[in-house]
């Protein structure tokens, strides 16, 4: 009897844990929308800044998206600093560091792909949905 209750009293602890950890890190996710502008690396672009909803993506993991290589492994976790992408990605390819638009369009555009392809509700994978036309910018044609 005293057993059961201890495992009880364990596993609703766990639970709580959980719970908190959960309600936590939903806290930690920026709300606001961001805006990719990659200004420090892209000195002249071709496309406008992308804005990015956080919201939007939270039934995805943080490191579907935010990652840290070591030895071919992401080592990056949840509550880590997050750099911008910038930071590794460059204008041009880097050793086995693709390049910063590769490195968005694989992540991005390659994911709302594979949703498309699995019949899920996904994001956009045309050029104009993610880049607005620029001031004074005719919209692109889909």
């Amino acid at each position: 009897m005293k057993r059961g209750k201890t495992l009880i009293a364990l596993l609703v602890g766990i639970a709580a844990l959980v719970a908190f950890t959960v309600a936590y890190a939903a806290t930690k996710m920026p709300e606001q929308d961001l805006v990719i502008d990659t200004k420090d690396v892209f000195k002249e672009k071709k496309k406008a800044p992308v804005t990015f909803s956080h919201t939007k993506h939270k039934a995805l993991k943080c490191t579907d998206c935010h990652h840290e290589y070591k030895d071919g492994k992401n080592v990056w976790q949840e509550g880590q600093e997050v750099k911008k992408c910038g930071a590794c990605h460059k204008l041009e390819a880097e050793g086995k560091v693709v390049k910063l638009e590769k490195a968005f369009h694989d992540q991005c555009v390659n994911c709302h792909k594979q949703f498309k392809k699995d019949k899920k509700p996904t994001g956009p994978t045309a050029c104009a949905k993610c880049h607005p036309p620029k001031p004074g910018e005719k919209p692109e044609k889909e």
